[in-house]
């Protein structure tokens, strides 16, 4: 199966391709139910893996490892996978690039941050000179034989953002993505700069860009959207919840025959899928702009 060309084949169509932030294995086996594109978060992988914040710390054989198990489990759904700035050297990121092409990664993101990096949507970023980054870009794509690269920019001053989006439009990257795109406005300025070159748009609860449907992306121009968090936040909620409601109940653990109860039996179901790997992929989407 060519995992490149079929997610870029589902970008080329009509709407906004969702790929859903997943961080560990049962997040992933949720979210397979619902959604048919996976996006491996680096936010959400440095939280559930090394308990710390996205600033640098993911080590690229732990991330390769991961989405080697999630590819095992998850063998028809698209995975686009963060890959940071390459793991700052050309040669790592395309070592990198390799591995994850050769375990059935449908694409990577690569960034151009200098070190010491930061989340897209935090302040204090910094970028690499432009042709670094090219360098570094190009290198990935001799590398690549059918994978998806999408090249990222972090560019925070406007004219830096325009320039940088039309260079990275002009190679032979499949995917752009400016991250931490503040307004609608942006966005279209963004879409018109880089012409006919797939544009993606990155979501984050309280993050710096607008909350927006996927509907509204579309007339946007917006071919793909990422939503790095809402597994890992909504996961965040519940368990704080759970566990305040455990302590006020004494330690009684809820009844779970109700129709928001998760016991042994639904967890356990949910898991056995992994085992005969044949998660459903869900049904096509419905003519909403998706």
């Amino acid at each position: 199966m060519s995992y490149g060309k079929t997610l870029r084949d589902q970008i080329a169509e009509p709407g906004t391709t969702p790929l859903i932030g997943v961080y560990d294995m049962y997040s992933a086996s949720v979210a397979a139910g619902h959604y048919d594109g996976m996006f491996v978060s680096g936010f959400g992988f440095a939280a559930s893996y090394y308990g710390l914040p996205d600033i640098g710390f993911i080590a690229w054989p732990d991330m390769m490892a991961f989405v080697q198990r999630l590819r095992g489990a998850f063998p028809h759904h698209h995975l686009l996978v963060d890959i940071d700035d390459g793991y700052v050297d050309p040669e790592v990121a395309c070592h990198v690039v390799e591995g994850l092409e050769r375990m059935g990664a449908s694409g990577v993101i690569l960034e151009d941050q200098k070190r010491p990096r930061r989340c897209g949507h935090a302040d204090g970023k910094q970028v690499l000179p432009l042709s670094e980054y090219l360098e570094k870009l190009d290198m990935v794509l001799a590398t690549r034989k059918d994978l998806v690269v999408v090249a990222r920019t972090d560019a925070t001053e406007e004219a830096d953002i325009l320039h940088r989006a039309e260079a990275l439009a002009a190679t032979d990257a499949d995917v752009v993505l400016v991250d931490g795109v503040r307004s609608v406005e942006w966005i279209r300025r963004i879409r018109e700069v880089v012409g006919t070159k797939p544009l993606l748009f990155n979501q984050i609860a309280g993050g710096k860009s607008p909350r927006l449907s996927l509907g509204e992306l579309t007339d946007l121009g917006v071919d793909v959207a990422i939503y790095s968090t809402p597994c890992l936040f909504a996961a965040h909620r519940a368990m704080d919840t759970a566990l305040a409601e455990l302590r006020v109940a004494d330690g009684r653990l809820p009844a779970t025959d109700g129709e928001d109860g998760i016991g042994v039996g639904e967890s356990t179901r949910l898991l056995a899928k992994n085992i005969a790997r044949h998660h459903p992929v869900p049904a096509a989407r419905e003519s909403v702009g998706v």
